[in-house]
């Protein structure tokens, strides 16, 4: 069911809060971590490799190190003798000068008066041509993707010891205390790291104006995001206490789940205030909250993943809804509308926003959706 504002609540169209809110924002400054903190953060502009890996042809195999062509017709019945000394080479051992293959020991017979190749083998068996792995001027991480275990590993054969990476600080205010904030402050600080943001505190705050305006401008960080007093109930007082700082833009978006949302910049820091109940606070997370933490960590919005819908999603003119999907026999089937019950919220696999101006979408239709997961619709 959706959240009912008072008559008094003027709603704000989600496109132009989150306007007024990112207006101007631009990706922080880059900090380094060493390989082993690196893992799931954004990458920032990491500086291109100098030299080539491996650096001279290596081996790759065990065994001994030939000029290929000194090895042309070899075969068990019509060995080869070949010239010069015999090379070892074992994985991992630079190719001694004019040798381009590596023949495996099975195939040098030595118990004889002459040494005897017993097969052919091709130029490149065994090696690993220089450059191969890691041209130089490669980039070991891609700028605005998150670091995967892949890039660690890149980073270190190339001899590197930290990447670059943005990842914005975000003071997570809980108002209130109540169990239902209090989870929902769980939730939210679990996405924001997630999506790529650091929890740079969390605080406990009283429902007060006074209170919750001192945490305020207390607050650390690249992002404040308070959870909780946003309604009309008694003691819901967040959106009085951003009014009272300066700080407020919008109260009440046009957007379901999550309508008590409020908005606010204190100086260039973004100021988001969620519902307290799971459902309102994850939707105006993902609605509010991503998009800011895009911006700040520079990340690269993948794109959904575009299915046919299996039925049609009717929506309210003027609002922005928020659907739950689930992936089944090809298709995105539609769970819930305008509010999230905890079981659906486990089902789902995506969701999709159906913008204010649109009634909905026909069954068939082929929609963009996007992970219930560190996703933004920025």
């Amino acid at each position: 069911m959706m959240v009912i504002p008072t008559p008094a609540l003027e709603l704000s169209r989600v496109e132009a809060a989150l306007a007024l809110l990112t207006e101007g924002l631009q990706p922080i400054a880059a900090t380094s971590l060493k390989l082993s903190e690196a893992l799931g953060w954004v990458a920032a502009e990491a500086a291109p490799l100098a030299a080539p890996l491996p650096a001279a042809d290596t081996a790759t195999i065990d065994g001994f190190a030939f000029a290929a062509a000194d090895l042309l017709g070899a075969s068990p019945y019509s060995p080869v003798v070949p010239a010069g000394p015999l090379h070892w080479v074992e994985a991992g051992d630079p190719l001694p000068a004019g040798c381009d293959c590596v023949v495996e020991a099975g195939l040098v017979d030595r118990t004889g008066p002459l040494v005897e190749i017993g097969g052919e083998v091709v130029s490149g068996h065994g090696v690993a041509r220089r450059g191969e792995d890691l041209p130089a001027g490669f980039l070991p991480v891609a700028a605005g993707r998150p670091i995967s275990a892949v890039d660690i590993l890149v980073a270190r054969q190339a001899g590197l010891t930290d990447l670059p990476v943005r990842r914005p600080k975000l003071h997570l205010l809980n108002v209130g205390g109540d169990t239902g904030s209090a989870v929902s402050a769980d939730l939210v600080a679990a996405s924001a790291r997630a999506a790529g943001a650091q929890i740079a505190a969390r605080t406990a705050v009283a429902r007060d104006i006074a209170a919750i305006g001192s945490a305020i401008e207390a607050a650390t960080g690249d992002i404040i995001v308070l959870v909780g007093g946003t309604g009309a109930g008694n003691g819901d007082v967040t959106a009085e206490a951003l009014a009272a700082s300066g700080i407020l833009l919008a109260h009440g978006i046009a957007l379901a789940p999550g309508t008590t949302t409020a908005v606010g910049r204190l100086g260039p820091v973004p100021v988001i205030a969620l519902p307290g109940a799971p459902d309102q606070a994850l939707a105006a997370f993902w609605t509010f909250a991503l998009p800011v933490i895009d911006r700040l960590s520079g990340r690269i919005c993948p794109p959904g993943r575009v299915l046919p819908l299996a039925r049609k999603i009717a929506s309210a003119v003027g609002v922005t809804e928020l659907v739950l999907l689930k992936a089944a026999n090809e298709a995105w089937l539609p769970l819930a509308t305008g509010r999230f019950p905890l079981h659906r919220l486990a089902e789902a696999d995506a969701w999709l926003a159906v913008p204010g101006d649109s009634e909905g979408y026909a069954a068939g239709t082929p929609v963009a959706a996007l992970p219930v997961s560190a996703t933004s619709i920025a």
